[in-house]
């Protein structure tokens, strides 16, 4: 005969699942008993929980049964499945672990399942290990050391705070028509061409290109967007040097702005983003009359995720450029149809990190000192 259990919650415990399911880095099961108690705590019925939880009715039964008998972290856990037990004891895990973020062998790259088996059945007692029970180790303990990323890893300091909550704030600003906030950026881009004709798709195949293709050169890419209108330009040109970076400065000014008062850029720290380029491209008297309606923003070194434009170099890359193109004008009349869409459509950067969630989230960057302001 089944018992119908009663789950009763305290203020502590729901306060304690609700904070597990808003992180949600648990393992799934644990986190479906987590909603399973707090459902149950509410008073839905073993039914309506199965059904919005995507559980058996079981489940529920078991897990409101541990709870009831037990306590919130055994209705939580796993129970005991049967099988044969672990291998690796838990000091062989953590030793498997530090073994795997260490370095490889000598004349080695990087460790292999196979490898780390060996160096385990030389540090331990076992005689063989299974690459098998190596990778599921691994994997409880998200290792993966047969892959690595690259990644520009900053110096969070005053500088970089000052110059994230900087261009944070700009972005937080009501629309003014007087001071538009412009995100610049560049890309290179390869020319690349096809050597063979492409197979054109039809029902039942996808379309087929060659391996091989021409490369035919690169070009650059000068991309602005407006953070507060829909509006963006991109430029091609051969090259991204000084001269062409004080162009793009003045068409900004005389073409695309001439009616703000002031126009403040936001860019990142590449040596030709300079008042200087424009003097090395112009006369003194035009260099300053251009850089009189200019106010540049810089974001931290090795954040240029603050740009906001670097999120439409994706998209750019994403919706029109992701195909093989070896003309600079096919590209340029490419882009510019793309552009004009783009623009039509009313597209923005729905930017939603503010220096408020900057300040709750990368606390690091915020100690606290023993001073008083």
């Amino acid at each position: 005969m089944n018992v119908r259990y009663r789950v009763e919650l305290s203020q502590a415990e729901r306060d304690e699942l609700t904070a597990m399911l808003s992180k949600g880095k648990r393992a799934a099961r644990k986190l479906k008993r987590a909603q399973i108690l707090l459902a149950a705590d509410s008073g839905c019925s073993d039914e309506e929980i199965a059904r919005t939880v995507a559980v058996g009715g079981s489940t529920v039964y078991r897990t409101k049964r541990r709870f009831v008998e037990g306590n919130l972290e055994q209705a939580l856990s796993e129970e005991p499945r049967p099988g044969a037990e672990r291998k690796l004891t838990g000091k062989e895990e953590a030793l498997l672990v530090a073994t795997a973020c260490a370095s490889p062998p000598e004349g080695r790259a990087r460790w292999t399942l196979e490898l780390l088996a060996d160096a385990m059945v030389k540090l331990t007692d076992h005689e063989s290990l299974s690459g098998e029970t190596v990778r599921r180790r691994l994997a409880e303990n998200g290792l993966k050391p047969w892959r690595r990323d690259m990644w520009c890893i900053p110096k969070v300091d005053g500088e970089y705070v000052a110059r994230m909550e900087d261009v944070l704030d700009l972005y937080a600003e009501a629309p003014d028509p007087d001071r538009p906030v412009v995100c610049f950026d560049e890309s290179p881009l390869q020319l690349i061409g096809e050597v063979r004709q492409p197979i054109p798709a039809e029902p039942g195949q996808l379309e087929r290109y060659d391996c091989e293709y021409r490369r035919n050169g690169t070009v650059n890419l000068f991309v602005c967007i407006d953070v507060h209108r829909p509006w963006r330009k991109v430029k091609v040109t051969e090259r991204r040097a000084a001269e062409d970076y004080a162009h793009c400065m003045r068409e900004l000014v005389d073409v695309h702005y001439p009616d703000a008062a002031c126009i403040r850029v936001v860019q990142d720290n590449l040596s030709t983003h300079a008042a200087g380029s424009l003097y090395e491209a112009f006369a003194p008297a035009e260099a300053r009359r251009i850089l009189r309606r200019l106010e540049f923003h810089y974001t931290p070194k090795h954040a240029s995720w603050l740009n906001m434009v670097e999120i439409e170099i994706g998209v750019l890359r994403g919706q029109c450029l992701d195909r093989r193109i070896d003309d600079p004008d096919w590209l340029r009349r490419e882009i510019d149809a793309w552009e004009r869409q783009r623009n039509a459509a009313g597209a923005q950067i729905n930017w939603m990190f503010t220096t408020d969630k900057a300040r709750a989230k990368m606390r690091r960057a915020y100690p606290v000192t023993s001073k008083e302001s």
